[in-house]
């Protein structure tokens, strides 16, 4: 049986940011049915969106990496 752990929560900050109406109604059918909260979607779009600049930076700063 494995052992149980208390989650840990990372700190977090409250931000206020404005989305254009459009954007909002997709990630609220994005999210629909899935138990995700729209803050959780924006989350990880940020994490994935942070992840691939990163990249492209590294193949920027590497150009004949393969």
């Amino acid at each position: 049986m494995a052992k149980f752990k208390v989650p840990v929560v990372p700190p977090t900050t409250s931000k206020t940011i404005r989305f254009p109406n459009n954007i909002i109604e997709e990630v609220e059918l994005a999210i629909r049915g899935t138990g995700a909260t729209f803050s959780a979607f924006v989350i990880e779009a940020t994490r994935v969106a942070l992840e691939s600049l990163r990249e492209d930076a590294e193949a920027e700063n590497n150009p004949h990496q393969d």
